[in-house]
């Protein structure tokens, strides 16, 4: 009985100063970007952008490998600086938002890659998820009496029609009008949150 109480003990104890290690950091949206860009027509490439997300980042300090992201996108908030283009993409040909108003990323694993990581996780996307590899790099991490400040840079390729994304009008030839892939660069600012 003394034993397994020993051992109790010595779990809670090592539980807790594994909780200390990590630290709690919340995504500046004011200083973040979630961006994407996609072919189109063939010949060229339109860029657009979320202006709305929320997100948190379990940051272990010793091991970076240990640390957690998620991060919660609404997907009306789109904006590729042409209304009419918006208001399609919001629609059922594209996010359908009336439906699956949010895109989530949860982070399951982070491992080293040459001089920055991969986080695989859940993407999720008008309600099908799916697991990908997201490289990142940390651009850099500064403490001060306020707590923590912490600058990363992800980029990801995915196909939108794994995500049911999947208007396909194409030209005469064939070729789609809004190409499949989709590249996303995301930069985000991260700290310690302030006290209410």
């Amino acid at each position: 009985m003394r034993f397994t109480k020993s051992v109790v003990a010595v779990f809670a104890l090592l539980t807790a100063a594994n909780s200390f290690a990590q630290e709690q950091l919340e995504i500046d949206a004011g200083h973040s970007n979630v961006n994407f860009t996609v072919r189109h027509m063939v010949v060229a490439k339109v860029s657009g952008s979320f202006s709305s997300f929320s997100g948190a980042i379990m940051y272990d300090e010793k091991d970076m490998t240990k640390s957690s992201v998620n991060v919660a996108i609404k997907a009306k908030s789109v904006n590729t600086q042409n209304e009419r283009r918006d208001n399609h993409l919001r629609g059922a040909d594209f996010f359908n938002v009336d439906t699956d108003s949010m895109i989530t990323f949860a982070s399951k694993a982070v491992k080293k890659s040459g001089d920055g990581y991969i986080a695989t996780g859940d993407l999720t996307i008008r309600g099908t998820t799916k697991t990908v590899e997201m490289p990142f790099q940390i651009l850099g991490v500064r403490k001060d009496a306020r707590g923590t400040n912490m600058g990363i840079e992800a980029m990801l390729t995915v196909d939108r029609f794994d995500y049911g994304v999947s208007w396909k009008n194409a030209l005469d030839d064939g070729s789609l009008i809004v190409g499949k892939d989709v590249q996303i660069n995301i930069t985000v600012e991260a700290k310690t949150p302030r006290k209410r």
